[in-house]
C-alpha cells in the first residue's frame, strides 16, 4: 500500500486541474444531448457523404430497437468488426442506448485472433461489412465459436450516389456475397425498424459501456473495462484541452476507431463538440493529404508513422495545410526530429500525448498552444493525477533523480479487466486512503512544470551485465542522423553479459549509409553497456495495427531467424 504522505517528491498536482469536476455522466446522456443540440449540422463526412447528427441518432436508435428485437439487452456484449464507415458510429451508440457493451475487434485481425478475443469476451453478435477482407473471417468465426449472428453492412451503401455506383462496377472483387443464413442479417434490415427503444437505467460509474483489448505488446491482450463515466470523461477531459472549443471543428478521422486513441478523441469528443468526422476508412497518405484539402480540416490525430508516411508523399508540398490547428501525436514515442521536420513542411503544429487503453485513451498532453516541451507527452490532463514509485517496489516513491514507473489516477482509469481478477491485482496499487492508482508499466520523469517524460518501458529494459539499457535513450541517439529514418533497439541473449542491444533501422529515402557506418557513428556516444553489437538496415520494419513500431513482432522475427540458421 502507497503512503500519501510520504516524499512523493517528483508527483504533479496541478491546482486548478485536478479540482476540474466530471460528474457521473452516462454515455447515451452524452450522445443524445449532443445529437439534440446538433440537429441537422453534419457529424460524419465520408468520402463527401454527409451524415447529420439527427440521421445518426436516428440510426443508433434504430439499431437498439432492432437489437433489441433479436432478444439482446443491457449487459450482453456485441461487437464491433469494422473499419471506419458511418455503420460503425451507429452500431457503438446504438449497442450503448441498447444498455449493452460494445467490444471493439481490430478489422485487420486473423479468423483465430478475433475467435480468441470473441470466446474470452462471451460476445453474442459481431457487425461487419460484405468486405472481402472482413465477411469471410467474420463467417469462420460464426461457424467457430459460440457466436450467435453476423449483422452485415454494405460500404457501397454508404457512399455518395455516383461513388456508390462506381463501387459496385468497379470493386467487386472486394466484396463477399452475403450468405443465404438465418443468422446473418444485413445492416440494412436490422434497422428497418422506427427506432422506439426505451433506454434502459444506466449507472455510469458501474456499468461497462466498452470492452477494449489491449494491443498485447507484453503478453496475451486483455480486456479492459471501460464504464460509461470512464469514456465520458476522458471526452470531457479532452475537449477542455481545447482553447477555443467554440470554433467549428473538423476533425480527420482516419485513426481506426477501433482503437482507444480515436474512440475518445476521434468520436467521442468530436460528438461532444458538436463538431464534423471527416472518415476516411483506411490511411493512404494521398487520401489523407486530398481530405486536408477539401474539407478545411482543422485537426489531424495521428501516430508518428502516419506523420512519416504524409512526409514521403510527393503531394505534401501541394497539399494547404493553413487549417490545421492542431495535429495530435499519441500511441508511439514521437521522435523530436520528425516534428521538427513535420512542422516545417506543414506550418502545422504537432502536440505529443500519451494514453492506455486502460485508462479510456488519454492520459497527458501537450498545450495545443503557448509553450510545450519538445520530447515529452505534456502534463496531465485536467482531472488527472500522476505520481512516480520505485521501479521495482511500486509501493514505495521514486528515488531522487532517478526515473519511476508512472502510475495514474483519475475518472478515466478503467474498473479492471475482463474475467482477469488475477491481472487486477497486478496493475491497481491501492494509497492509505482508499485511492486506486493504475500502473502504467512506462518508466519517466516529471519535472518541476509537471511535463512528463517517458525513459521506457519496463519491460523493454535490457539487462546488460547488471545495467539496466533503455532501448528509447538508444533510439534518440539514432535518430539525430540524417540517413535514419526508423530505428529500434532490442535486446538479445548474451551468454556472458545476459543481454546485449542490438539496433534495426530503416533509412530515408536517397541515404547511402551502411550498416557498419552507423554502429561505429552510434556507439561512441553511447555508455559502455549501452554500445550495440550490430546495426541492422531494414527495409521495412514490423507494426501494429494502428502503425506503431511493433518492438514485440521484431524480436519474434528476430528470434525465429537465430533458431533457423
Amino acid at each position: 500500500m502507497i503512503d500519501p504522505e510520504s516524499a512523493w517528491h517528483d508527483s504533479y498536482r496541478h491546482p486548478t486541474r485536478w479540482d476540474s469536476a466530471f460528474p457521473p455522466l452516462s454515455m447515451t446522456d452524452l450522445f443524445d444531448g449532443a445529437t439534440s443540440r446538433g440537429g441537422d449540422a453534419p457529424l460524419i463526412d465520408f468520402l463527401g457523404r454527409h451524415y447529420s447528427y439527427a440521421e445518426t441518432r436516428d440510426g443508433a436508435n434504430r439499431v437498439a430497437a432492432g437489437l433489441k428485437a433479436l432478444g439482446y439487452g443491457p449487459g450482453d456484449r456485441i461487437g464491433l468488426f469494422l473499419p471506419n464507415v458511418p455503420h460503425y458510429a451507429a452500431a457503438y451508440y446504438g449497442i450503448l442506448k441498447l444498455g449493452a457493451t460494445v467490444v471493439n475487434f481490430s478489422p485487420l485481425y486473423t479468423a483465430a485472433e478475433l475467435e480468441h478475443q470473441v470466446a474470452d469476451s462471451d460476445t453474442k453478435l459481431l457487425f461487419t461489412l460484405s468486405a472481402s477482407a472482413l465477411l469471410p473471417t467474420a463467417l469462420k468465426v460464426l461457424n467457430e465459436s459460440r457466436l450467435e449472428r453476423l449483422v452485415v453492412g454494405s460500404v457501397a451503401g454508404a457512399l455518395p450516389t455516383a461513388k456508390s455506383v462506381l463501387y459496385r462496377l468497379f470493386k467487386r472483387s472486394e466484396v463477399t456475397k452475403r450468405p443465404d443464413d438465418p443468422r446473418i442479417i444485413a445492416f440494412s434490415r436490422l434497422i428497418a425498424n422506427d427506432g422506439a427503444c426505451p433506454s434502459p437505467t444506466i449507472d455510469p460509474m458501474q456499468d461497462v459501456a466498452l470492452i477494449q483489448y489491449t494491443g498485447g505488446t507484453t503478453g496475451t491482450p486483455k480486456g479492459a473495462m471501460l464504464t460509461h463515466q470512464n469514456l465520458s470523461a476522458n471526452a470531457r477531459q479532452v475537449m477542455a484541452l481545447d482553447p477555443h472549443p467554440d470554433m467549428h471543428d473538423r476533425i480527420l478521422g482516419v485513426l481506426p476507431l477501433f482503437h482507444v486513441f480515436a474512440n475518445t478523441c476521434v468520436l467521442n469528443r468530436t460528438v461532444l463538440n458538436g463538431g464534423c468526422i471527416v472518415m476516411l476508412p483506411r490511411f493512404e497518405a494521398g487520401q489523407v493529404l486530398a481530405a486536408i484539402d477539401r474539407t478545411k480540416a482543422t485537426a489531424l490525430p495521428g501516430v508518428p508513422t502516419m506523420y512519416q508516411a504524409l512526409l514521403d508523399h510527393p503531394k505534401i508540398g501541394a497539399t494547404d495545410f493553413s487549417s490545421l490547428r492542431v495535429c495530435i501525436s499519441g500511441g508511439a514515442p514521437l521522435p523530436a526530429e520528425l516534428k521538427a521536420k513535420f512542422e516545417a513542411a506543414t506550418g502545422a503544429t504537432v502536440v505529443e500525448g500519451y494514453g492506455l487503453s486502460e485508462s479510456s485513451g488519454v492520459i497527458s498532453a501537450n498545450p495545443y498552444e503557448g509553450e510545450g516541451k519538445s520530447g515529452t507527452i505534456g502534463q496531465p490532463i485536467p482531472g488527472t493525477r500522476v505520481r512516480l514509485v520505485d521501479k521495482g517496489d511500486p509501493s514505495q516513491p521514486a528515488p531522487e533523480g532517478e526515473p519511476g514507473e508512472i502510475l495514474v489516477s483519475g475518472p478515466q482509469v478503467m474498473k479492471g479487466y475482463w474475467n482477469h481478477p488475477e491481472a487486477d491485482v497486478e496493475v491497481f496499487v491501492t494509497d492509505a486512503q482508499g485511492g486506486r492508482w493504475l500502473r502504467t508499466g512506462d518508466v519517466g520523469t516529471i519535472d518541476s512544470d509537471g511535463f512528463i517524460k517517458i525513459v521506457d518501458r519496463l519491460k523493454d529494459m535490457i539487462a546488460v551485465s547488471g545495467f539496466k539499457v533503455f532501448p528509447s535513450q538508444v533510439e534518440a541517439v539514432l535518430h539525430h542522423h540524417p540517413a535514419v529514418k526508423e530505428a529500434m533497439v532490442i535486446g538479445l541473449p548474451d551468454p556472458y553479459r545476459g543481454e546485449h542491444p542490438r539496433a534495426y533501422v530503416t533509412l530515408n529515402d536517397g541515404a547511402a549509409a551502411t550498416a557498419d557506418e552507423l554502429r561505429d557513428w552510434l556507439n561512441p556516444q553511447l555508455g559502455r553497456h549501452e554500445r550495440v553489437d550490430q546495426v541492422v538496415i531494414r527495409l521495412t520494419m514490423p507494426k501494429t495495427m494502428i502503425g506503431k513500431l511493433s518492438r514485440k513482432d521484431l524480436v519474434a522475427e528476430v528470434m525465429a531467424e537465430a533458431s533457423h540458421s
